[in-house]
């Protein structure tokens, strides 16, 4: 099984506990997600956050439909959390949430290790470009859901325009 990489991060001008609190509702994961893909949890709420806790999703994949479980493996408000699939699209799906308080906001970081059907090649020809587009869609998203607030001089400026993260514009790639 050939494992693969996503990194991403992203600065968000909100404390760590106000940005922590939004992924530690499940529901909002549906705001954060392309329309494109369809996504619905299919969990009855409410949804306990904790280690152990799974959730189902329903979606589409280039039109086909998928149904996706995840596992919390790791639950540490509000510094981080995991989540790892346990039925799904993939082979394996372990993504790692980070945050931490930075100029101000947070910095959310993302650490994806997945494998996929088909390998290296299928990964080159869909699967990256999946990820990379969902995740872009997840940074319009944050950011529109966490709009920066009137500069101020301690931040940069690079920091407020969000030009610092590593993912979303530029990928971390591990072929």
């Amino acid at each position: 099984m050939t494992a693969h990489t996503f990194e991403a991060e992203l600065w968000l001008p909100e404390k760590r506990d106000t940005v922590f609190s939004f992924f530690a509702d499940a529901r909002n994961l549906e705001a954060i997600t392309p329309p494109w893909l369809n996504f619905a949890i299919v969990t009855p709420e409410p949804i306990a956050m904790r280690v152990g806790a799974q959730i189902d999703y329903r979606l589409r994949v280039h039109r086909f439909p998928v149904t996706w479980t995840t596992e919390i493996s790791a639950w540490e408000p509000p510094f981080r959390f995991v989540d790892k699939q346990l039925r799904g699209p993939y082979r394996q799906w372990i993504h790692t949430h980070t945050f931490e308080e930075k100029d101000g906001g947070t910095s959310c970081r993302d650490l994806v290790e997945y494998a996929v059907p088909g390998g290296r090649l299928i990964n080159w020809l869909i699967v990256r470009r999946d990820v990379e587009q969902i995740f872009a869609y997840r940074k319009e998203a944050l950011l529109a859901r966490f709009p920066a607030r009137s500069p101020s001089p301690s931040i940069p400026p690079h920091d407020r325009s969000l030009q610092n993260f590593r993912g979303y514009d530029e990928p971390s790639y591990n072929i």
